[in-house]
């Protein structure tokens, strides 16, 4: 009879040892690992949101003067009625609504107007009107008895944004003296180039609205000569 060859035993040593034990550790490190990235990128701090205003930083253009020291402290001062704007229902929000090209647009979450589109408009057209006039801006104020009052309505029909090329603002617009069926309507479309960046922007609709300004302001004197047209 053939002896049976012994059998194969597995003997375990200090560096097999070693292996079973750094395998399942090392797997688990490495989730470990992963898990804390993965937490980290969840908790990482989202982009600064920046805020802008068109009437900060508007420049005002002097006012003109006229007639003699006394004739001009004899003037009364305008007195003029800065309605809200309306403006198209794409653009009516505080964030930016940026033209990218033919028929789209992007809506900019961390780059946003200081307040709703109407507001920056409406506050920066007063702001600029009262600097070319001397004009006091009554809206929803009291005035004196038998003081003539200019009503100034504005309809944006168009506030597109293109960084790096242009800014554009087109605007129907009228003037009424209160209490008289006469008003002067009138439309300016006003497109300013830009550099690149958002800064150079808003720069530019300043600029816009600026000229804008000095329409208006022009017309309401010619309202107030007794002139007409825009």
């Amino acid at each position: 009879m053939r002896s049976k060859s012994p059998a194969h035993r597995f003997v375990a040593t200090p560096s097999s040892v070693m292996r079973m034990h750094s395998a399942p550790g090392a797997v688990a490190l490495a989730l470990a690992t992963m898990a804390t990235m993965a937490a980290l990128a969840g908790c990482a701090s989202p982009p600064p949101e920046h805020f802008y205003s068109l009437s900060s930083g508007l420049p005002a253009a002097p006012q003109a003067a006229t007639g003699t020291a006394a004739e001009r402290a004899a003037a009364a001062p305008y007195f003029i009625e800065v309605l809200a704007p309306s403006v198209p229902p794409q653009v009516a929000r505080s964030q930016m609504v940026i033209t990218s090209g033919a028929g789209r647009v992007d809506l900019l979450e961390q780059e946003r107007w200081a307040a709703p589109l109407a507001s920056e408009l409406g506050q920066a057209l007063s702001l600029a009107l009262t600097a070319r006039l001397g004009a006091i801006d009554v809206f929803r104020t009291p005035t004196p008895e038998h003081a003539s009052i200019y009503r100034i309505s504005t309809s944006v029909q168009r506030f597109e944004s293109a960084p790096g090329q242009y800014a554009l603002l087109d605007v129907v617009w009228s003037v009424r003296l209160a209490g008289s069926p006469k008003v002067l309507t009138c439309r300016s479309e006003l497109r300013e180039p830009v550099a690149p960046g958002y800064d150079a922007l808003v720069e530019g609709h300043r600029r816009a609205l600026g000229r804008l300004a000095d329409a208006i302001g022009a017309a309401v004197q010619r309202v107030a000569s007794g002139g007409a047209g825009c």
